[in-house]
């Protein structure tokens, strides 16, 4: 099978469930954060890092393809069946974080993203895991989104804040504390 079809040549793609779309759409834009949320999710798993965040992560991309296929439907047309998105996934993300946290002082101020290279990557993928919070939300105000989705990409971000944390901590990098100017 070749992985070219020549079909988007003039900027338009097809939905699960056949409509084609300019490539230009939110919808598309929305999965393609995803997409890309979901390479940098690899790209943080590829560091050398403990065996539980790995397998964490590995669930993270798996639900993050599971969410892309939502979003790359139809949602008026599309017979397919698809992953579904489920809350023990929100509550999962949640059972995760209360566990690092646990183990980490006390947050009593903003810290500054960065202080390692591994560090910095985690917080770059929080940050496009917000943006593609953003871009699911507006979708959602125009057209249908699963109720899950937006939950769970708002607890990922969280996640992915918390697990910065933990390999900070692990790596003995000190947090940045942000001291404002006043």
């Amino acid at each position: 099978m070749k992985i070219y079809t020549k079909k988007g040549d003039q900027g338009h793609t097809g939905l699960i469930g056949g409509t084609r779309v300019s490539k230009g759409e939110l919808r598309i834009e929305a999965y393609g954060t995803v997409d890309e949320l979901n390479s940098y999710v690899g790209l943080i798993r590829s560091f050398d890092i403990n065996t539980t965040a790995v397998n964490q992560l590995i669930e993270i991309q798996d639900r993050l393809f599971t969410i892309g296929s939502s979003l790359a439907s139809d949602p008026e047309k599309s017979n397919m069946k698809i992953p579904d998105l489920l809350e023990s996934d929100v509550v999962k993300l949640e059972e995760w974080m209360d566990a690092m946290d646990a183990e980490l002082p006390e947050l009593t101020s903003f810290v500054l993203p960065g202080g390692h290279p591994f560090v910095g990557h985690i917080h770059v993928c929080r940050c496009v895991c917000r943006r593609t919070e953003r871009l699911v939300v507006t979708l959602d105000e125009h057209d249908f989104v699963a109720p899950l989705v937006i939950s769970y990409l708002n607890r990922l971000s969280d996640y992915f804040f918390v697990l910065g944390r933990m390999i900070a901590m692990e790596l003995g990098i000190q947090e940045q504390e942000w001291k404002p100017r006043y």
